[in-house]
């Protein structure tokens, strides 16, 4: 299967090596040098990941990210940054952003995460794949990794709705933040509790009644988390 890749980045410099590149790799890319009009084409959908500079003219990386989300665009991002303080990693993944990979960065580390994300995105597990879960007003078809509160469609990024899955399979468990970096994040060697933490609190803000008062992924302290579906 070829992947169709869109690359939003306004440096030259780097977006027509890095295009080319992932042709070489058997990659389909197209792309954009700002925000504004990479919006116009990445909502008309058709792609299996997004790789989104942080610093573009205009519309920056993150408020486009965040503006793909509310339009309900689940596409999985990857961001390209050279700010790697934990405070900008944060903006990013609040905003919906999958993954990050900081400047300047060799061609083989982007790669490997691309192939990660996609990965991630592919797999469903084949004993869940036909099942829809219900859990108060929310319902998830992982048939369609679709999910539903009430009669509205929720929008979850890609590691939104793989941490939610792996909730789904895992029950009443309590599920420490290392397993859950190490079994949804694949390990990832910059991923961090502190990323588990804000995908928590994305999942809660969009299914939760309460947000400040989880019902169904409720903190189990010193321990990690525990989905309660009942």
């Amino acid at each position: 299967m070829s992947y169709r890749l869109f690359l939003i980045e306004d440096e030259p410099g780097i977006r027509v090596p890095l295009a080319d590149n992932l042709r070489v790799a058997g990659y389909k890319v197209e792309t954009a040098e700002d925000g504004e009009s990479a919006l116009q084409v990445v909502l008309g959908g058709g792609f299996d990941l997004i790789l989104l500079d942080v610093l573009l003219p205009g519309k920056d990386g993150v408020a486009v990210c965040d503006e793909l989300r509310r339009n309900g665009v689940d596409t999985p991002v990857l961001m390209l940054t050279v700010k790697a303080a934990v405070e900008d990693r944060v903006r990013g993944f609040v905003a919906g952003a999958d993954d990050y990979v900081t400047k300047p960065f060799e061609f083989v580390e982007v790669l490997a995460r691309i192939k990660a994300i996609l990965r991630r995105s592919a797999s469903r597990d084949v004993l869940e794949a036909e099942r829809v879960h219900e859990f108060g007003d929310v319902r998830v078809d992982t048939a369609r990794a679709a999910v539903w509160r009430g009669d509205e469609r929720v929008s979850l990024s890609a590691m939104e709705y793989e941490l939610l899955r792996y909730f789904l399979v895992h029950p009443g468990e309590v599920l420490p933040r290392n397993r859950l970096l190490r079994e949804v994040w694949l390990g990832q060697p910059d991923a961090e509790s502190r990323t588990v933490d804000v995908h928590i609190t994305g999942l809660r803000k969009k299914l939760e009644q309460s947000s400040g008062r989880p019902r169904w992924i409720r903190t189990v302290r010193g321990k990690g988390y525990r989905f309660s579906p009942e």
